[in-house]
């Protein structure tokens, strides 16, 4: 029988996440049952102790070690819990891989996640960061998160206009000491209609040979172009686009377009705003494929950062922040990062 919940002193992370860097949890909680967690959480090693909830570690960089309490939920539940022939919502646990999540969705008949294939981490993460590639965020599909409010003390279910989603950013993340994302109820579809008007889809799809593609067909479209265009993460460390696309006001992005005709500028999340893309910027800078010591930027994609071998955590944030001074010096433009920095300030 598989006990509710472990808990382990002086834990390795190394293995936890993504850009493979050393770190050490004084403490790492793993919960198998999420109805346990109340339980869990009131152990007297770790009642009164920060706490860093981790996924798959896809989505942070370690660049100290955490303090504190490292929790890990690992139920890994999916089920239909509606299903009217036509919509479907179904219902993941936060330990859910993301990628094993959309692949089962695409063998039970649904459709609305294709656009979201490969996405490294796990379910309980996608709502916080609100994860989204490919002209698709998760926000969209969520009908609601359930989680464990620690203010309340008691298990709630929020619906999505209270996750208050906006670009790679949700209530969650904003205040990470309140929730716990438990698990993640999502509105799919047994009706396809791809999202095609994102750049390379068309072209990918176009050379698979399929003119009228589905569901699964956009999914293995996505995945051909996530395989090439990003480094796995089992072959070298890192934790897939480092930084946010900036978001700017209308006057900003045009004069740089005027000035840089090839920056791509895309529609902001407001009137008066546009997004720019962070990859182009730092390309032009001349990171792409640089490298430093065993931290560097992959040279297939200039918005990746990799560990070569032995990078710190410490290492590669300080490579960020030049790169980030490198865009701001040269553009006026600041990068912010995607992943969450642990054990120093951006």
């Amino acid at each position: 029988m598989t006990a509710l919940f472990r808990l382990l002193r002086d834990a390795d992370l190394a293995g936890r996440n993504t850009f493979s860097v050393a770190a050490r949890a004084p403490w790492l909680l793993e919960v198998n049952d999420t109805g346990s967690l109340a339980e869990a959480l009131d152990l007297a090693q770790v009642r009164d102790l920060p706490l860093l909830m981790l996924g798959g570690g896809s989505n942070l960089l370690f660049a100290g070690d955490p303090p504190g309490v490292v929790v890990a939920l690992r139920a890994a539940g999916l089920q239909v819990i509606v299903d009217d022939g036509v919509h479907a919502v179904v219902r993941a646990d936060a330990g859910a891989d993301w990628h094993g999540l959309v692949m089962w969705s695409l063998d039970q008949g649904l459709c609305g996640l294709e656009n979201l294939a490969l996405i490294p981490g796990s379910t309980g993460a996608a709502p916080i960061q609100n994860i989204g590639a490919y002209g698709v965020e998760v926000g969209e599909r969520i009908v609601a998160v359930e989680a464990w409010d620690r203010r309340a003390q008691r298990n709630v279910r929020l619906d999505r206009a209270t996750c208050a989603f906006g670009y790679r950013d949700s209530a969650f993340k904003r205040d990470p000491e309140r929730w716990i994302v438990t698990a993640v109820e999502l509105a799919l579809s047994r009706h396809a209609k791809p999202r095609l008007d994102y750049a390379g889809i068309g072209e990918e799809l176009a050379a698979m040979g399929v003119a009228t593609p589905g569901a699964r067909e956009v999914a293995e479209a996505v995945i051909r172009i996530r395989r090439r265009k990003l480094p796995d993460p089992a072959v070298v460390g890192n934790a897939g686009s480092f930084f946010k696309n900036p978001i700017v006001p209308a006057p900003l992005a045009q004069a740089l377009q005027a000035a840089h005709p090839r920056l791509p500028v895309f529609p902001g999340d407001g009137d008066g705003t546009r997004k720019l893309s962070a990859a182009w910027l730092i390309d032009a800078c001349g990171w792409k494929g640089a490298r430093e010591g065993d931290a560097g930027v992959s040279s297939a994609h200039a918005l990746v950062l990799v560990n070569h071998g032995a990078a710190t955590g410490l290492q590669l944030l300080e490579l960020a922040r030049r790169i980030a001074a490198s865009v701001q010096d040269r553009f006026g433009v600041a990068l912010e990062p995607e992943p969450r920095i642990v054990g120093a300030r951006w």
